[in-house]
């Protein structure tokens, strides 16, 4: 009985990290991509969800794996397979953080310019909320980071699955003379690439979930087993999956064939969002919408604006070994922090009203991306200097083996698709 109470002690201390990321992923890609799928195609682009978590899986659950098997950050793998693999990783990192950030943002900008009735553009709405974040993380650090993002990943699914079952209940508001539009097209495998590059979100916050895992670690000074951070995994990336499949189901249900077409700007686009629920199931949904699209997207505000400085510090102490001795762990983080913050800021002043293209340039580079990713961290987490009983079952190899080809190949489509057909 003892043995079993302590073994569960030990799980709870390893709960975190997988909802951290569960709280990144579950954001454009959910309320912005997945609804307009549903809106747009209804539940024909359902597979393209389902492909994405379950090829992509691999990729992310060797991020925890590894950081649970040797004490280290995927950074510190990518270095171990050569300078190579670091180097890329560095350059697309810079090739997509300020157009994560503010396409994460400014569509958190939109809602709570509707959740708070204030008028404000979205630049500074989303220098608003920037801020709150980083006072947040400046306050509580990791501890409240971990804190926070359980308490709204519990009201994020409890208004989610409320509205679903609603939506549900209310019926399709497809129009007789509706046309339902075409997917093989050029346009089309153009959204499919956009959907499947947050699905359910870009492959590098496998490394973010590496770190994280760390920093638990350090919190709570228990070292998960790969059992428990897999638990803790798993229970993030189911929810997330399941979640992707809701707000298709919500864009399905309640936009599909209304013949609205959605505004680019944020602002715009929130205001859209909410107004189609509230006319199709009423308007007591309108709170519960927007606390569940505000949330939403909160949460990955929050866990970006700590992520990729915590991965950029790491990141310059292994390139820059010497920085570490001339410049704090805490300074550097807050210096990527403000030039992360800052360089999205200046992306969403120039683009407010643009918001979708932000979104769907940002989840494309992501997608295009991913195959190098996966393969790499494939190759780190099968590598000799990963002890042997920790490395991933033979099942879990040749679903990784299948997810990279299957997202080359899908990449190599569109790019024939897109440029050459």
């Amino acid at each position: 009985m003892a043995k079993s109470g302590a073994q569960k002690s030990n799980l709870m201390k390893s709960i975190g990290p997988g909802l951290i990321w569960a709280g990144a992923a579950i954001g454009v890609s959910h309320l912005v991509q997945s609804t307009r799928a549903g809106a747009i195609y209804g539940f024909g682009l359902i597979w393209v969800l389902i492909v994405a978590n379950l090829f992509k899986y691999p990729a992310f659950e060797f991020g925890p794996r590894y950081a649970a098997a040797t004490g280290e950050s995927l950074l510190e793998g990518y270095q171990k397979l050569g300078k190579w693999a670091l180097v890329i990783f560095i350059v697309m990192t810079f090739g997509t953080m300020f157009s994560i950030q503010a396409a994460v943002t400014v569509v958190a900008a939109g809602l709570a310019g509707q959740l708070f009735g204030i008028a404000l553009t979205p630049a500074i709405w989303s220098a608003i909320l920037l801020g709150f974040c980083m006072v947040v993380l400046m306050v509580g650090r990791y501890p409240l980071l971990d804190m926070l993002t359980k308490i709204i990943i519990v009201i994020l699914a409890i208004s989610t699955i409320v509205a679903v079952v609603a939506a549900f209940s209310h019926g399709a508001t497809e129009h007789p003379n509706f046309q339902r539009p075409a997917v093989w097209t050029v346009s089309g495998v153009a959204f499919l690439v956009a959907v499947m590059g947050w699905m359910p979100s870009a492959i590098d916050i496998s490394v973010w979930n590496s770190l994280w895992t760390l920093e638990r670690k350090r919190q709570t000074g228990h070292a998960p087993t790969i059992r428990e951070s897999g638990i803790d995994f798993n229970i993030g990336y189911i929810g997330a999956a399941l979640l992707s499949l809701g707000f298709l189901s919500l864009g399905a249900l309640v936009m599909y064939g209304s013949g609205e077409v959605f505004s680019s700007a944020g602002i715009a686009f929130a205001g859209q969002f909410v107004g189609l629920y509230t006319q199709s199931l009423g308007e007591w949904s309108r709170p519960l919408i927007l606390i569940a699209g505000f949330t939403t997207m909160f949460s990955t505000v929050l866990a970006v604006t700590d992520a990729f400085p915590r991965v950029l510090r790491r990141t310059t102490e292994l390139v820059f070994p010497t920085v570490k001795t001339t410049i704090t762990d805490d300074r550097l983080y807050w210096i990527w922090m403000i030039v992360v913050a800052g360089g999205g800021l200046i992306l969403i002043s120039w683009l407010s009203g643009s918001m979708t293209m932000m979104v769907d340039i940002a989840t494309t580079l992501s997608f295009l991306t991913a195959p190098v990713l996966a393969f790499m961290n494939h190759r780190v987490i099968t590598s000799s200097h990963v002890p042997l009983e920790a490395q991933p079952p033979r099942w879990l190899r040749y679903l990784s083996i299948a997810g990279i080809t299957f997202l080359t190949g899908f990449g190599l489509l569109f790019l024939v698709w897109r440029f050459v057909i």
